[in-house]
């Protein structure tokens, strides 16, 4: 595919017009537009990867197609480095040779894009074959490093931040026919950087430091000083990158080295106080994640506790929503419109007897977007629960203000009012106590507000207090607010907004395992709000009713097992079941409802047992097909399916008792040590 000039080998190595037309020409209908099938081109870009020196092609065109499109030659390097991980270890040494030697000149380039994919493609190379195996690159890099040409010391500053990014334990590493470890030459010149005019070059080598604050290497520690002092100059840097690398490093510090910041704590603290009300909103977000990292380090609360007064009024305006906040978007959506697939989060099932490893925290907010707001909200929460009742004196005065102003332009400052106090419900509980009643029947009518985010945000607030409400079942007045906020909760569980819907099911839960048997003699009324959403909801919402339904039934257990109650609960939720195919990943969580409902119906679970019972049967079987034969199964092999249907499977038999007998005595065969087996291999546990 390729010709050598003295043939000696690939020391020479040229490409083929034929062979280099044709790759290149690849690249550009990838790169096109309005290219159609590029699966098809894909295909046949992997199919050159037969060829011993395709990725020598790649090399020459990403380095030398000066003629070529930039983007084909981007598109040429970020190639290259994916077929480096499939094809690194069976590369002939002459070609692995040829290749760095393409890409070394590269760090150099006068374009910043090629720089770019030429540290990323080295970067790869070191993850892959390690520092010892590229001695030449060490002396490249610190070559371009000290050559005082901008753009050389760019290239070389872009490929070691990666480096440093992917494996800086490499470079902390001893090295055979090295006097010292890397890292000991580079850092001192990256702290040198610091103080360079060019704002790449700053960001670029601040941000390598940081990488090693986790590891700290011998040469950090005993720079530390210079390093400090490196961050105090750049803590006022024009560019906000920099800046925002400025507060990231004081809070790895104040995490993992909370001692080395001691004697400048003050300053720190009023650095970080003033850069949370930064302009640039990624510089005020890592600035407030120091506040919670605080409080967790292991420091004593004195030296914040006089920052208090300034810190709290920041946090709660921090709290507001940003006018670009894509919850104000999504808060907008019709609940009776169907959820698209990116609506729908992966959800986990977790075993009753072995927790899902990948299972997310049921409490994350709705959207999954760590931002400025929650940062702020997480920080207060950290700061109730360390310095309690003391906070309450600053923030109370400015949530009471925030709730009074009325009117349409001011709802976002009274929605963080209301997210506030449900931030400090645990950590301020012994000051809030006595005022509870009227914190609570001021939030009621909140769940009525005209703005959706209030009535959601009301809607996890109340479900904070939960504790304390169902407390006061025992006398009149707390009896009446409890129903107050239980039938608060169910309207809002009808309400036409998904991100109230959402919000509703996930506190009415929450009140559910609080309220336990307080909520028998509302059955009725629970249940026919429960089944009324059920009908209504979209599918990602209608999976946290079926975790509202079974909470539902692990709180109120045997009472549940009456007629008027089954006629409402049942009947949908078998529609459902039966609508549903053995694959539908929906199944799960319906699966998991089914558990808790059996083992909370006992023997009254009978008249639905023998449906359930066979189809979990049915859903293990054609898991064991599909591990084996996907295509006669007519299924992808997932083990979920079998977990859940063996939790079900014990919910039955913990549920039916001596019953289950009749239904394995009927069943389709399968055998014990099948469902012993399956159940050991998804779960970890072994039947008796």
């Amino acid at each position: 595919m390729a010709s050598s000039a003295d043939g000696s080998g690939l020391a020479t190595w040229q490409p083929q017009e034929e062979g280099l037309r044709e790759i290149c020409g690849l690249l550009e209908q990838q790169m096109a537009p309005t290219s159609d099938d590029k699966s098809l081109i894909w295909q046949k870009l992997q199919h050159y990867t037969q060829f011993p020196d395709f990725n020598n092609y790649l090399a020459f065109i990403f380095a030398r197609a000066e003629g070529k499109p930039l983007e084909v030659r981007q598109a040429a390097g970020l190639l290259l480095k994916n077929n480096l991980r499939s094809a690194f270890k069976t590369m002939p040494p002459a070609n692995q040779h040829y290749i760095k030697s393409e890409l070394l000149p590269c760090l150099g380039a006068p374009d910043r894009q090629i720089r770019s994919t030429a540290g990323t493609v080295i970067s790869a190379f070191v993850q892959i074959g390690g520092v010892a195996g590229w001695p030449e690159l060490l002396l490249a890099l610190v070559k371009c490093l000290d050559s005082n040409d901008p753009i050389h010391m760019e290239g070389a500053m872009d490929a070691l931040s990666k480096i440093c990014e992917d494996v800086p334990q490499l470079l902390d590493a001893d090295i055979s026919g090295l006097s010292e470890r890397p890292i000991n030459v580079f850092l001192p010149r990256f702290i040198q950087l610091f103080q360079s005019p060019q704002t790449t070059l700053r960001k670029l080598s601040l941000g390598a430091v940081n990488q090693f604050i986790m590891l700290m290497p011998t040469v950090l520690y005993m720079s530390m000083d210079k390093y400090l002092q490196g961050l105090f100059v750049l803590a006022n840097d024009p560019a906000p990158e920099v800046r925002k690398l400025v507060c990231s490093a004081f809070v790895q510090l104040i995490e993992i080295r909370s001692a080395v910041l001691e004697p400048h704590l003050r300053n720190v603290i009023e650095y970080m106080l003033l850069v949370n009300k930064d302009s640039d909103d990624e510089v005020a977000l890592e600035a407030c994640e120091f506040w919670s990292a605080y409080c967790e380090a292991d420091l004593p609360p004195e030296n914040l506790r006089e920052f208090l007064p300034r810190l709290i009024p920041v946090l709660l305006s921090n709290m507001a929503y940003a006018d670009d906040d894509e919850s104000l978007v999504d808060a907008e959506v019709d609940g009776s419109l169907p959820d698209r697939d990116q609506d729908l989060k992966p959800r986990f099932h977790s075993s009753r007897f072995h927790g899902s490893e990948d299972a997310e925290d049921e409490d994350d907010d709705i959207v999954n977007v760590w931002n400025l707001r929650k940062c702020s909200a997480a920080a207060l929460d950290f700061l109730s629960n360390v310095f309690g009742d003391e906070i309450l004196s600053t923030l109370m005065p400015i949530i009471q203000a925030n709730l009074s102003i009325t009117g349409d332009a001011t709802w976002k400052d009274r929605e963080a009012a209301v997210l506030a106090l449900g931030a400090i419900a645990e950590g301020c509980i012994n000051g809030l106590y006595p005022h509870l009643p009227e914190i609570i029947t001021f939030l009621i009518p909140l769940l009525d507000d005209n703005f959706p985010l209030i009535r959601s945000i009301s809607c996890w607030t109340l479900s904070r207090f939960s504790k304390y409400i169902v407390q006061g079942i025992d006398h009149q007045q707390g009896r009446e607010q409890f129903d107050k906020v239980l039938v608060g909760l169910l309207r809002r569980i009808l309400d036409d907004n998904k991100r109230v819907q959402e919000a509703a099911c996930s506190a009415f839960a929450t009140l559910e395992e609080e309220a336990a048997e307080e909520l028998a003699p509302r059955l009725d009324i629970i249940l026919q709000h429960l089944m009324c959403a059920f009908g209504k909801y979209q599918r990602r919402n209608i999976r946290i009713v079926y975790d509202a339904i079974g909470t539902l039934a692990d709180a109120v257990g045997g009472e549940l097992n009456q007629p008027k109650h089954l006629e409402i609960l049942m009947p949908p939720l078998i529609a459902k079941w039966q609508q549903l195919s053995n694959s539908d990943k929906d199944l799960f969580p319906l699966l998991e409802c089914f558990t808790s409902i059996a083992q909370a119906l006992g023997p009254g679970f009978s008249p639905f047992a023998q449906p359930v019972f066979q189809r979990c049967i049915n859903i293990i079987q054609t898991q064991q097909l599909a591990k084996v034969d996907p295509v006669s199964a007519g299924a992808k092999y997932d083990k979920e399916f079998i977990v859940c249907s063996l939790d079900l499977l014990s919910g039955l038999a913990e549920g039916l008792g001596a019953g289950i007998e009749s239904l394995v005595l009927t069943s389709t065969p399968i055998s014990y040590l099948d469902i012993s087996y399956n159940f050991r291999m998804c779960t970890g546990v072994f039947f008796n």
